[in-house]
């Protein structure tokens, strides 16, 4: 805002006409040691969790293919489960630090992300088949459906 109301840097008006401008205001000092200290960086990374992944879901003859974009993760990272036609994705990463000698850092962020989706399956799906695969950062979980859903060939019917 001191772009638009006129301010003195380093305290107010009256102190800089009576040779106080050595001081800053109180106000300022803070802003200063907030900024100088913790810079906008300190915000924007507060809360640095897994947003949640986004998601494409295919609708092919055979099954259905959950496609999740979750690029950095190990297989193992994974947990995916099946409960009365839900279906639950999610992982959780802990960054695990070496140990250090001098625990006096300036500055160490914790590592940990985690995220949930959960999506309601359609009663056309065979659940005990149901099948993942994580490959470039990408989670394929493949959703086999039951024969009775699976799209019949069109049929064309001649007129007698």
């Amino acid at each position: 805002m001191s772009g638009l109301i006129p301010t003195t840097k380093n305290g107010n008006s009256k102190t800089a006409s009576l040779g106080f401008n050595m001081l800053p205001t109180f106000p300022s000092w803070i802003d200063e040691v907030i900024n100088k200290n913790f810079g906008t960086e300190f915000m924007s990374n507060f809360n640095t969790g897994m947003t949640l992944p986004a998601v494409n879901v295919l609708d092919t003859a055979n099954d259905y293919l959950v496609e999740m974009a979750v690029p950095g993760l190990k297989k193992s990272d994974f947990n995916i489960s099946v409960d009365n036609l839900l279906l639950s994705i999610s992982a959780e990463v802990k960054s695990e630090y070496e140990n250090v000698d001098n625990e006096n850092y300036t500055r160490r962020e914790f590592g940990y992300s985690s995220f949930k989706r959960t999506f309601t399956l359609p009663e056309s799906v065979e659940t005990d088949k149901i099948s993942a695969k994580y490959d470039d950062g990408i989670l394929k979980v493949t959703l086999p459906k039951r024969e009775e859903a699976k799209k019949k060939p069109l049929k064309n019917i001649k007129v007698s």
